[in-house]
């Protein structure tokens, strides 16, 4: 039994899934604090319960399909090689119903919300698993491809609670999406002889040079005025505005560490830093509205 758990865990992606799920379920709780029809809704918290095993599922489900595609190339790594499919603990027709069955219980879950967040689970999916996973091996524009199913869950949990899609769900979106850029960037560069044992190519230049310590450090920038928008446009106040300034400056900080030393320490002060910006930043924003 303690083998299944641990494989299961591996096969979706636990920890990833367990952020993914949290920013969803933090930006539901943002939606819920949003007027409707100038009206503020109560906190559906059996919504809120649907938007999280759902959204588990789904990204679960994503992951399975991952696994299944790539399962020669984990064979090759040092860091996925014990994953449950490589190691032979389960067969690929195993990973494949575990995912559909994930996929489509998830994907349900997710629609009985609303049909915008079912459509955008279902869509999540299919970008992350067919159009991302693939591309990795062919050309770094795989990142721009995987950012986009990996900013869609705060918009996902944000329309779960309001039903639409606004200003603040883009904003949401746009702050993840930004963000991923030197979330990914310093975790390629940090596993880059790895990745390089399946073929892919992650960095922006595909090496661990200068050029692509200069993009990393130019996306953790943009991520700057970009933190700032809730703020901007109104409903975010002064809390999120300092916290997000200066969380903000802090990873653009390590980012131009690494592109001056070009090493892996910097890279892991830069991945270590993505870690906790995603959620402070959330938390904060939640707090904001909470606090109005």
């Amino acid at each position: 039994m303690k083998q299944f758990f641990a494989d299961f865990s591996k096969l979706i992606k636990f920890r990833l899934t367990f952020l993914v799920v949290f920013s969803a379920s933090i930006t539901f709780l943002i939606g819920s604090q949003v007027q409707i029809n100038g009206v503020y809704p109560d906190i559906n918290w059996l919504n809120w319960l649907k938007l999280i095993v759902g959204g588990f599922l789904v990204t679960s489900a994503a992951n399975c399909f991952n696994e299944v595609i790539e399962v020669d190339l984990d064979k090759l790594m040092t860091r996925t090689k014990d994953r449950p499919m490589p190691a032979g603990h389960m067969t690929t027709g195993q990973g494949l119903v575990s995912g559909l069955v994930m996929g489509l219980l998830g994907t349900w879950l997710l629609g009985s919300l609303n049909l915008v967040t079912g459509l955008l689970s279902v869509f999540s999916i299919f970008l992350y698993a067919f159009a991302y996973t693939p591309m990795k091996r062919k050309s770094p524009i795989a990142v721009f491809i995987g950012a986009i199913p990996g900013a869609l869950p705060p918009l996902i949990g944000y329309v779960a609670a309001h039903g639409k899609i606004d200003q603040i769900a883009v904003i949401l979106f746009l702050i993840q999406f930004v963000w991923q850029f030197p979330h990914f960037w310093s975790i390629a560069w940090v596993l880059d002889d790895d990745y390089k044992k399946a073929g892919f190519r992650l960095l922006p230049t595909t090496k661990r040079d200068k050029a692509s310590a200069f993009i990393t450090l130019l996306s953790a920038l943009i991520l700057v005025p970009v933190s700032l928008l809730p703020t901007f446009y109104g409903f975010g106040g002064y809390y999120i505005a300092g916290v997000s300034l200066i969380a903000s400056l802090v990873f653009a900080w390590f980012s131009f560490k690494l592109w001056v030393n070009l090493d892996l320490a910097s890279a892991r002060k830069v991945m270590f830093c993505s870690f906790f910006y995603l959620p402070l930043v959330q938390l904060i924003l939640l707090f904001d509205f909470i606090a109005k």
